[in-house]
């Protein structure tokens, strides 16, 4: 592979779904083909210290602009096109498609071989307003490809193209670590610091906002302690959500069924998930559509750790299910639905065992990190 510029406005420190995504694939990269252009994580000594710190880390070049917010302006796109003639790139990633992909065409001007623009679920969003439409079909003429999280995003994002950039378009998702998460992962241990050995757990690693459906899951705690008990939801996370999913477990009298965690390292995460007996996050989609799930990660970490799942219907969070065979699909924002399929998976162990393993194999089969950089490094190559 000929060097890389990678131009996003979403990596770490700067913690998120986007940014962990493209640190994960830079660093499957020839460390010594990469150059990262990203923007400033936050101002002031402690952001400036803690991106530095990261920096420092990186097998690779990180440069990093004054902004906290990479935008294609002029001076941007100046600065994007010094570092690829400096560093003699050839390829350049747009690690979000929408907006850092209008700067393609200056890019291609001074010399870039290969565009790739990665979408995510924001441009499935964007393809619903008629100004963005036309945004995101200039960065589909001006790229060689656009890529996208599953099925979901790609119809919706297809449809704001020429019908010749829709055809180009290529998945690619985010991957998971199967040897970061798999089913020995340390759940035991949080269990036992929790206080929860000898409980049936539903667990839920998402960020709290309304989207994810942790509402719907607390709502449906009554249902499920008719059935089960000793059940308790751990919910693992934080988030704006939080107090007003504390004040709903109150009222409903879910004190003791209901846990909350807050933040938890990136380290521990694994752990977390593997504490659960089963997997859940019925996430609903909001705001006319504006609102929807990407994908959907950790729907497939909690499979190479071999939980079963439960998936909301948002968006493409039915492209990480297998429904049936790793978990189901439920209709986001219906507590009952979802209170059915949690039940009749806490009180049948071999169904559990049975989707954890179809789900870990799955993960291994198809959305390991290394198989999916491979992906990314063919579509970075020139041709010819």
């Amino acid at each position: 592979m000929d060097k890389t510029l990678i131009v996003t406005n979403d990596f770490p420190p700067r913690p998120g779904g986007i940014q962990a995504f493209l640190h994960s694939m830079a660093l499957r990269l020839d460390p010594s083909r990469v150059v990262v252009y990203a923007s400033t994580w936050k101002r002031g000594r402690e952001g400036a210290e803690a991106t530095a710190a990261f920096d420092a880390e990186q097998p690779f070049t990180v440069v990093r602009d004054r902004t906290t917010m990479l935008l294609p302006t002029a001076r941007v796109t100046r600065r994007a096109v010094g570092l690829l003639r400096e560093h003699g790139c050839r390829a350049v990633w747009f690690g979000a498609a929408a907006p850092l992909g209008l700067m393609a065409p200056a890019l291609r001007r001074a010399g870039a071989e290969r565009l790739v623009a990665t979408t995510h679920g924001h441009e499935a969003g964007w393809a619903q307003l008629p100004a963005a439409r036309q945004l995101l079909r200039r960065i589909g003429e001006g790229t060689d490809t656009l890529t996208y999280l599953g099925e979901y995003t790609r119809s919706r994002i297809a449809g704001a193209l020429t019908p010749q950039a829709a055809a180009r378009m290529v998945q690619l998702p985010p991957g998971v670590d199967e040897k970061t998460f798999h089913p020995g992962s340390g759940g035991a241990a949080v269990r036992a610091r929790l206080g929860l050995t000898d409980r049936p757990v539903i667990v839920c690693v998402s960020r709290l906002v309304r989207r994810k459906g942790q509402d719907t899951l607390i709502e449906a705690m009554p249902r499920v302690l008719r059935a089960v008990p000793d059940a308790v939801l751990l919910i693992v996370g934080g988030g704006p959500y939080r107090a007003d999913l504390e004040k709903l477990a109150a009222s409903r009298g879910l004190t003791d069924s209901v846990r909350f965690t807050g933040p938890v390292e990136w380290e521990e995460l694994p752990a977390h998930f593997g504490a659960g007996d089963v997997f859940a996050m019925p996430c609903r989609t909001r705001r006319g559509g504006l609102d929807v799930e990407g994908l959907g990660i950790v729907y497939l970490e909690a499979s190479a750790t071999g939980l079963p799942v439960v998936a909301g219907d948002s968006g493409g969070a039915p492209d990480a299910v297998l429904d049936g065979e790793t978990g189901w699909v439920v209709p986001g924002g219906r507590p009952a639905e979802t209170a059915d399929r949690l039940v009749e998976l806490l009180r049948d162990p071999a169904l559990r065992e049975r989707m954890g393993a179809r789900g870990r194999g799955w993960v291994e089969e198809q959305w390991r990190w290394d198989l999916l950089a491979g992906k990314l490094r063919e579509l970075l190559a020139p041709a010819g």
